[in-house]
């Protein structure tokens, strides 16, 4: 005879079915600061009150949403969502990492970061390879999440301008990025310059320039505001993390784009307007 175990019964809050939508898609509620936690197995949906706290984990029976069931690399309790003075906060108390947006790690013990109002998607690895899903959605001043921008202009977002020899350096630099190489890393000094120096001949190419005129580039957009461009941020030993951070955020604000390859196969070092 098979047993059905019920999760926690959330105080002052909702069960959410396992079939409800993805929190992708927002969620239909007018009250800011919302919690809504969704799984395979289902979710909670719950207001902000402090001290307020939503389990999550492999054990069903003594958590809100459980999460990773059938998954004994997950923990029986793996983490919590607590609600301090208005705002959310993730706690991790599982022996897994949980992995949030922009590939930031929460190990055990470590200080609760706080989440920020709309969706946030957190994975926990399991056995075999496999990655658990924890949908979260915090209802912002409006309630549920921005209604369709069907006709609106799009925001392209962050575009950093780069001088010619800027970006010329550092589509060499990181190429293997930028042709999708698995576990990239950004070329050394040395190979840069002498790949530069046999596209532009005679014109002053070496492994110092190069560093120049990258460190520049790295020093502007962390002035700007990007994290982890700088010794202090990344600690020692800091290896390839400086220009591999930097390469990144270029990518990943369309600053270098695939295409920009092209500069490599121009004989005469010509950049296009």
């Amino acid at each position: 005879m098979n047993q059905t175990f019920q999760t926690l019964k959330p105080r002052g809050g909702r069960r959410l079915d396992p079939s409800h939508a993805s929190l992708a898609r927002g969620v239909a509620t007018s009250e800011p600061g919302v919690l809504s936690a969704l799984s395979l197995a289902g979710g909670v949906s719950l207001g902000p009150r402090d001290g307020r706290t939503l389990l999550f984990g492999r054990n069903r029976p003594e958590v809100h949403v459980c999460l990773g069931e059938n998954d004994l690399q997950i923990s029986r309790h793996h983490g919590s969502l607590t609600c301090r003075r208005g705002q959310w906060w993730l706690a991790n108390t599982g022996g897994r990492p949980i992995r949030l947006a922009g590939k930031r790690l929460l190990f055990r013990d470590e200080d609760p970061v706080p989440l920020d109002t709309g969706y946030t998607p957190l994975f926990v690895r399991g056995s075999a390879g496999r990655e658990h899903l924890l949908e979260v959605f915090v209802s912002g001043p409006d309630g549920g999440a921005p209604g369709p921008q069907h006709s609106r202009l799009t925001n392209p977002g962050e575009v950093y301008l780069l001088k010619p020899e800027e970006k010329l350096a550092l589509v060499a630099l990181g190429q293997r990025y930028l042709l999708h190489e698995a576990q990239p890393q950004p070329w050394t000094w040395k190979d840069t310059a002498a790949l530069l120096d046999e596209i532009q001949p005679g014109t002053g190419w070496r492994s110092r320039r190069v560093e120049n005129l990258v460190t520049d580039v790295r020093m502007r957009l962390s002035r700007a505001g990007v994290q982890g461009l700088t010794r202090e941020e990344v600690g020692e030993p800091v290896g390839n993390s400086l220009n591999h951070n930097l390469l990144t955020e270029l990518l990943m604000s369309a600053t270098l784009v695939p295409r920009d390859l092209d500069l490599l196969d121009d004989p005469d070092g010509r950049l296009p307007d």
